[in-house]
């Protein structure tokens, strides 16, 4: 084999090893969310951003992509943008909080499987794109399961959809900008700082903050709320630039599984509606998995994305 293709193989391995922590990592937040759940939500988003903005600094700094945020800045078209992200970010963020805190895992996860299937449907309905047959039915099939939840269950999926929604929406607002992944977390970031900030300030003056309250440890954590914010995207990020899109496709649903199996660790309450509605979401991930598959062998080699 030739240098060349040993380094492609190498930077395939390091790609692969890389994205399975940064899925793992997304996987097992609910963890980190449970170790805090005494903290209001809110105070916990607050925390995210506020922390976020340094450690974010110091990536930026370290990966000399100051010129990148930069010229976000003085864009003005690009940085109502990236504040139209920061809105659909930080709302997602905060519900996904508040479901881990209120033993709404199982739910939670159930977003971030059908985040990929709404996201193809939105671009049947707002960009007219065609469906192949292995996505419609996954698309039905996923349908079918949430109605299934919502009727048979009693249990209206609000978490789930609320947190697909807003990562679309996240998703579809990021596509317009021509900006990588860790420079546009840190301008989002910035953009909801002062807010964050204003809000914190206001805790601690009121003596109702749960930072610097006595307690050093659940402060800590609370600062840790900036690098498992940070960290994930940035080895997401490198790995994004070494990997395919079919693979990082397939990736994607190891967050949700170990959301799932965090859910039942917790002794989350799996109900026979949930287990139907699961089951039909797994077998649409499997049917559009399977159809991403093939549609990538009549297609020729993808370049891997230009931007982290």
């Amino acid at each position: 084999m030739s240098p060349s293709g040993q380094r492609d193989d190498a930077n395939a391995r390091n790609g692969v090893i890389l994205g399975l922590v940064a899925y793992t990592l997304w996987g097992v937040f609910p963890v980190y969310f449970k170790w805090i759940e005494d903290v209001a939500a809110l105070e916990v988003l607050t925390h995210r951003v506020v922390w976020a903005v340094p450690f974010g600094a110091l990536i930026i700094f370290a990966r000399r992509q100051w010129l990148e945020v930069r010229g976000a800045f003085v864009d003005r078209t690009m940085l109502a943008w990236l504040a139209l992200a920061a809105l659909s970010i930080s709302a997602n963020w905060l519900i996904y909080i508040w479901a881990v805190q209120n033993a709404r895992i199982f739910e939670a996860s159930l977003g971030y499987y059908i985040n990929p299937l709404m996201y193809i449907s939105i671009g049947v309905v707002a960009l007219g794109e065609r469906l192949r047959k292995l996505q419609v039915v996954a698309v039905v099939l996923a349908g079918i399961g949430v109605m299934y939840l919502a009727l048979s269950g009693g249990i209206f999926p609000w978490v789930a959809l609320s947190l697909a929604a807003l990562f679309t929406a996240y998703g579809v607002i990021r596509k317009q900008v021509a900006i990588g992944a860790m420079p546009g977390l840190f301008v989002e970031t910035t953009l909801l700082f002062p807010f964050a900030a204003v809000f914190l300030g206001m805790l601690m003056a009121g003596q109702v903050a749960s930072f610097g309250a006595g307690d050093t440890g659940l402060s800590s954590l609370l600062m840790l709320g900036g690098p498992i914010t940070v960290i994930p995207l940035l080895l997401f990020a490198i790995a994004a630039k070494r990997l395919t899109l079919t693979t990082l496709g397939f990736m994607q649903f190891l967050a949700p599984t170990l959301q799932f199996c965090t859910g039942l660790y917790y002794g989350e309450v799996l109900t026979s509606a949930h287990l139907v509605c699961f089951s039909c979401i797994w077998v649409a991930v499997a049917f559009f998995s399977y159809d991403a598959v093939m549609a990538g062998k009549k297609k020729p080699p993808q370049a891997k994305p230009a931007r982290a």
